[in-house]
């Protein structure tokens, strides 16, 4: 699509929970991290009946024939509906979330505008949402969300997307049957975003699971779901692709990309086969409009089933850990290194002490396999270690200086890492005086593509860098017209300076000043 931004966004009905949306109205979100559509589904819309007149129907027989039977070929999808779909839940969910602090200055009562914003309660105005008299510390307020499940064991342990139950105080189960069951969420994965809850039943209908290592590209493929709060629609497709990496905040995910109609409601839902089974949840669409516009997403049943027992087990799932930040192998790189084809996850940066370390994995390294399975693209290796377990000793071929290497890792607990990570962040000294740049040293390979001597490669961006429009991808060349070459050198810059510093940066062929606000 020519002049239209796209972002990925889930696809759960009604004002998301936890999420920052004030109104009904349809909005798509931007996908540097998994995003909500906030989508009224119910009173705002109006569906017109279509007829025909009296005489004309008189004139129209209804037949009596036997429906006929799909081509050959084609799976039964009536009959994929009327097995599965009684085990298709509608999740409704409600809970109460913080308001912003508002961004209005306070108005004096004495004010002649005080009285308007008063008597039609203008947003974030006296009276008005936002306004509620708490000097601009904001509120709270109700908000509630609608999704879709599945029923994995007749005693009532239910799938869905950790989004449609974020934050909810309230979750609210419906079958087929009109029955409505209390739900509770057992637990949740954000970084997969894979829920499971329980409800108190016995005898339910429940779906069949399949696998996806044998799902080819253009089978035909089943969701059911609550579009818009329609309950049980069916819609059909083929799978356009597997393994699709959505970017770096959901890299553990190797999404199925299919042509399926997936609409805000079918969060959670689940993808069958032609055989009727379930392979995936469906999780997200690629839109500009917040609609469907001929992709959408969903997570393999693997990764979900995989969740779903830890989190029967114990109550947490854990997440295995290689220490590597890894980018694509371009046909400039594949020269570089002497590589027969772009194929395989290049090596940045090496957490030091982590298990990649350990290993003796380095930068400039090439990971062209792992546990025995190819890297064909960079996405496809943190989907690959997030499907092992922590301490899971595997095996990797790599290439280095012009040839294969084999070597092997003692893969760590990625939530010791995040235990640490957080702990960083909440010390004041280790975050004060930064600019909210990730950076690196550049190889010598990327030097030489890049046609600089020195300079910083920027990773990852965010705080005043982020608010100055610094890109991840830019390389760091100087710091108030002082040349950089390692971090330790941009912190000392930076803790000198007093409320602003000038980053020269290289982006594509250009170098920029930018000036980044730090006081």
């Amino acid at each position: 699509m020519r002049n239209v931004k796209t972002s990925a966004v889930d696809t759960s009905s009604g004002v998301q929970v936890g999420a920052d949306a004030a109104t009904g109205s349809s909005a798509a979100t931007t996908a540097a991290t998994t995003s909500a559509t906030t989508l009224n589904g119910t009173s705002d819309t109006q569906v017109a009946a279509l007829g025909t007149t009296q005489a004309a129907a008189q004139t129209i027989p209804l037949s009596t024939a036997t429906p006929t039977p799909p081509p050959a070929g084609l799976p039964d999808f009536a009959q994929i509906a009327a097995t599965q779909g009684p085990a298709v839940v509608n999740i409704s969910v409600s809970g109460t979330v913080k308001t912003r602090a508002s961004r209005m200055p306070q108005i004096d009562p004495d004010d002649p505008f005080y009285d308007f914003f008063r008597r039609f309660g203008i947003p974030n105005g006296p009276g008005g949402p936002g306004g509620n008299g708490d000097g601009g510390q904001g509120g709270n307020r109700q908000v509630r969300g609608q999704g879709s499940g599945f029923i994995v064991s007749n005693d009532g342990i239910i799938l869905t997307n950790a989004h449609v139950v974020q934050d909810a105080q309230e979750v609210v189960v419906k079958l087929t049957d009109r029955r409505e069951f209390r739900a509770k969420v057992l637990g949740s994965d954000k970084s997969t975003d894979v829920a499971v809850l329980k409800i108190e039943a016995k005898n339910l209908p429940m779906v069949r699971l399949g696998a996806t290592k044998d799902l080819r590209v253009g089978e035909w493929v089943l969701a059911i779901g609550s579009p818009f709060g329609f309950e049980n629609s069916v819609s059909a497709g083929v799978i356009s692709a597997k393994g699709r990496s959505l970017g770096p905040e959901e890299s553990r995910v190797p999404f199925l990309q299919t042509d399926v109609a997936i609409n805000p409601g079918n969060s959670g839902g689940p993808l069958f086969n032609a055989r009727g089974e379930v392979v995936g949840i469906n999780s997200q669409i690629y839109s500009a409009s917040g609609g469907y516009q001929g992709l959408s997403f969903a997570i393999p049943v693997e990764v979900a089933n995989k969740v779903r027992e830890q989190i029967q087990r114990g109550g947490q799932v854990q997440h295995a850990r290689l220490g590597v930040a890894v980018q694509e192998v371009n046909q400039g790189f594949a020269d570089s290194f002497k590589l027969d084809k772009p194929e395989g996850a290049l090596v940045s940066n090496v957490e030091e002490g982590g298990p990649a370390a350990k290993a003796g994995l380095r930068p400039g390294d090439v990971i062209l396999s792992f546990k025995g399975q190819a890297i064909v693209g960079s996405g496809d290796l943190p989907a690959l270690v997030d499907q092992s377990s922590p301490g899971d000793k595997v095996p990797m071929e790599i290439w280095r200086n012009g040839k294969r290497e084999q070597l092997s890792a003692v893969l760590g607990n990625a939530n010791d890492k995040a235990r640490k990570t957080a702990q960083d962040d909440d010390n004041p000294a280790a975050s004060q005086g930064k600019l909210g740049l990730a950076l690196r040293p550049l190889q010598p390979e990327e030097r030489r593509q890049l046609g600089v001597r020195e300079g910083l490669l920027i990773e990852q961006v965010g705080g005043p860098a982020a608010k100055a429009q610094v890109r991840p991808g830019d390389v760091l060349l100087a710091v108030n017209g002082t040349p950089v070459q390692t971090i330790d050198q941009v912190r000392q810059l930076v803790q000198g300076a007093d409320k602003s510093v000038a980053l020269l940066v290289q982006r594509g062929g250009d170098k920029i000043f930018v000036p980044v606000r730090i006081g």
